[in-house]
């Protein structure tokens, strides 16, 4: 699918997977490894390392238990945003504070979004997101739910401080805060439609 920016997106899939692979390991498989495990049931660690991380990615990717739209420019994929029911992302931050005011779980979770180095600032965030939304339409809508990070009224973040992405690009995206679960981060939640095509 083609987006606006001239960004192109696909799901990980089998056939994707090297286009993602590429990506982690030109950025030290991100995060010190995590390889974008960090909301999926077993979350990072517990001695598995980037080694283990990768192939506990690459065992969900094969099982179908994934949902990540993939960024490309040219023929390089240069970020991703996860998304995926609260089953397949059960493992969010302050998950304890988040418990306390649940009223219902949401039928979606936004997890991570990550930009390559050399393309931050450049739209990708957007693309990843704007094309994750999509794929959400197309298979059914519902609540979406995502835990960014507050950038207003605060010094410069960067990096991992990110990696659930600014509140600001959720709200543009129509994205409205339900509650704060730490101190610089929200719960914000936006209804989708089932898309008719």
């Amino acid at each position: 699918m083609a987006t606006e920016s001239g960004y192109t997106t696909q799901l990980l899939t089998e056939e994707t997977w090297d286009d993602f692979a590429a990506l982690v390991e030109a950025n030290n498989g991100v995060w010190g490894g995590c390889w974008c495990m960090g909301f999926h049931p077993e979350g990072v660690g517990a001695g598995r390392g980037a080694a283990g991380n990768r192939s506990g990615k690459q065992a969900h990717v094969r099982k179908g238990t994934v949902h990540q739209m993939l960024v490309y420019h040219g023929g390089d994929c240069v970020g991703w945003c996860q998304f995926g029911s609260p089953a397949e992302l059960p493992s969010i931050k302050n998950l304890k504070v988040y418990e306390r005011e649940l009223v219902e779980l949401p039928h979606w979770r936004i997890g991570c979004i990550f930009t390559g180095k050399g393309h931050r600032r450049h739209g990708v965030a957007r693309a990843a997101l704007t094309g994750a939304l999509g794929a959400i339409e197309k298979s059914g809508g519902g609540v979406v739910e995502a835990y960014p990070e507050q950038v207003t009224d605060r010094d410069p973040q960067q990096g991992a401080y990110l990696h659930t992405g600014p509140e600001n690009l959720f709200e543009e995206l129509g994205f409205e805060r339900d509650r704060k679960i730490a101190k610089w981060r929200w719960v914000m939640r936006l209804q989708l439609t089932a898309s008719k095509d």
